[in-house]
This record gives C-alpha cells, sequence and structure tokens, in this order.
C-alpha cells in the first residue's frame, strides 16, 4: 500500500489553447477540470499501474465538495478531513507547442484542530503502507515543521517517505531524514539559493542536498530527465524526446512511478528510470490525463539510464 497525502489540494482547471504569445489572440480547443494535487495525481498514477493506494485530502466549501465528487469515479480509496476553508482552484494554460502557464491559488490558512485531523488520519493509515507519498505545498499559516512531524511519524512505524514539496516546507521536511525527495529544477534552486544551469552543477546540487539529510535524492529536470543520487551510487537518466502537449503533472507522475517500483522491490536505479519513464508519458498526454502502465513500459524501453563514476 502506498499512501499519498495532500494537504492543500485543488481544482485543476485546464485551457488547451492553439498558440501563447503576447499581443495576440489565442483560441481554444479544449477545456477541461480535474482534482488536482501532487499526491491525488501520485494516486491516480499507482491506480493506473495497478497498485494498492489510498489518498488522504483536506476538503473545503464547494470546491471541496467538488474535488471529492471527481475523485469518487477515479477508482482508489479517498479518504478525507473537512475543513472550514475554501479548497483551492488552480489554472493551467498549455499550447500545441507545449509551453505552459500555470496559475496556482496558494489556499486558505488551516486551524490547529484540523492539522491534528489531518495527523491522526496519517497515523491510523500507516499500519498496511510500505511507503507515506508527502505531496505539494502547505497552506498559509502551517508550522513549516509539520511535514518533519509526519515523517517522524511514518519513520517510528517503519513506513519508507517520499516528499515532494517546496520551499520552507521542503528544508525543514531535511531534518528529518526521509527516504527520498524529488524537487524540480526550481525546487531545487530555491533550496540552495542558486541558479543549477549545467550538468556539473546538477550533479553539485545532487551531492550538497544529500547531505542535508536525505537518504536519497532525484532531482527532475523536465525534459532532460534526471539526476539521482543514492547508497547504490549517482545516476542519469535520459528520456527519449517527445512531442510535449502538457508538462503539469509529470513530476507528480515520476514520483508516483518511483514509489510503485521501489514497492515492488525494483532497484533504486530502476525506479527512478521507471519515473523517469512515466513522467516523459505524462507529458505526451493533454491535460490532466495519466499515463497507464502500457504507456509508460513503451517510454521506459527507450530510457538511457547512466551510472556517474
Amino acid at each position: 500500500m502506498i499512501v499519498t497525502l495532500t494537504i492543500n489540494p485543488a481544482i485543476d482547471r485546464t485551457v488547451s489553447v492553439d498558440k501563447l504569445v503576447f499581443e495576440d489572440r489565442a483560441y481554444i480547443l479544449d477545456r477541461t477540470e480535474a482534482a488536482g494535487g501532487r499526491g491525488i495525481n501520485a494516486s491516480h498514477v499507482i491506480h493506473n499501474f495497478g497498485g494498492k493506494t489510498i489518498a488522504l485530502l483536506t476538503s473545503g466549501g464547494t470546491a471541496g465538495d467538488r474535488i471529492q465528487k471527481m475523485l469518487a469515479g477515479l477508482g482508489f480509496p479517498v479518504e478525507v478531513v473537512r475543513v472550514k476553508q475554501e479548497s483551492r482552484t488552480n489554472f493551467t494554460i498549455s499550447d500545441k507547442q507545449g509551453l505552459t502557464i500555470k496559475l496556482n491559488e496558494v489556499g486558505e490558512p488551516l486551524e490547529d484542530k484540523e492539522l491534528k485531523e489531518i495527523h491522526d488520519l496519517v497515523e491510523a493509515r500507516l499500519g498496511k503502507a510500505q511507503w507515506l507519498m508527502i505531496c505539494g505545498s502547505v497552506p498559509p499559516g502551517v508550522p513549516p515543521e509539520f511535514y518533519s512531524d509526519i515523517i517522524h511519524l511514518a519513520k517510528r512505524r517503519g513506513v519508507k517517505t517520499l516528499v515532494d514539496t517546496d520551499g520552507e516546507a521542503l528544508l525543514h521536511s531535511l531534518d528529518a531524514k526521509p527516504t527520498v525527495i524529488t524537487p524540480n529544477q526550481n525546487e531545487a534552486e530555491r533550496l540552495l539559493g542558486r541558479a543549477l544551469i549545467t550538468r556539473g552543477q546538477y550533479l553539485e546540487a545532487l551531492d550538497r542536498i544529500q547531505k542535508m539529510g536525505p537518504e536519497s535524492v532525484i532531482l527532475s529536470l523536465g525534459s532532460r530527465g534526471a539526476v539521482a543520487s543514492s547508497v547504490e551510487g549517482v545516476f542519469e537518466i535520459l528520456p527519449p524526446h517527445v512531442d510535449v502537449l502538457c508538462p503539469i503533472g509529470a513530476g507528480d507522475a515520476m514520483a508516483a512511478a518511483f514509489a510503485w517500483s521501489m514497492d515492488k522491490k525494483k532497484s533504486f536505479a530502476d525506479s527512478v528510470r521507471w519515473g523517469v519513464a512515466a513522467g516523459t508519458a505524462k507529458a505526451k498526454l493533454p491535460g490532466m490525463t495519466f499515463p497507464t502502465l502500457e504507456q509508460t513500459r513503451v517510454v521506459y524501453k527507450q530510457v538511457d539510464l547512466r551510472a556517474v563514476s
């Protein structure tokens, strides 16, 4: 069982247009709406792959009601902590060339008693879990050490943790030494306070981040794949070139496929290869559509895995 936690979910509204350019009109080709949030997306991928997962999340107001209705038909179990404030709505605009603009609301504050309910729900669901994926941003006012407390809770139960977040929440998570973190390039740059441009800088960043506490690090580089480090070694994972329709959610697919593969007792390196394959397969699909195992397997065969000496 892989448990995912999303404390700041959203309705994801995605608009596909013919082109994204300044000072000219664009024409809407399609629009979709889905229940979003990194953990929800991860559970979606794990379920598509035939894995067992449960998504834990908050839900507030009419937007929260709609999120719950959207999740009801996806086929995996969902458990909700109802909160006082309205859940978020996020907007994504993508054109046919893969250019994307993403506009996210920050979310509304959570009350102390609501954070306690989230903590208690996670604790109650860890009994059958092998992995806990702690995903996404935290709403304003949530203590930055909240995720760190959840990691400690999971470690006491012998559950491995994957952290996929940003900013202060990511920084404080490192103190708890999670099993693996999966920052993208922008998140790693914010964590380290410097730009990352060259291959050497990616590998240096990987080393610096691992020394900050996590057992393993996967640095996602979008269309350039990923670099990753664990006790097995340091690896570069290079995807094939694909025509990108919507890259939003590719990082969520990568993290989910990695956890799914590790849950099946595959090696760290092979699991990162599966992750990069899933992220690439997601980018080929429109809107917030997530790949199946078969779609990912096709890409997996084309992913190049290299050990870094």
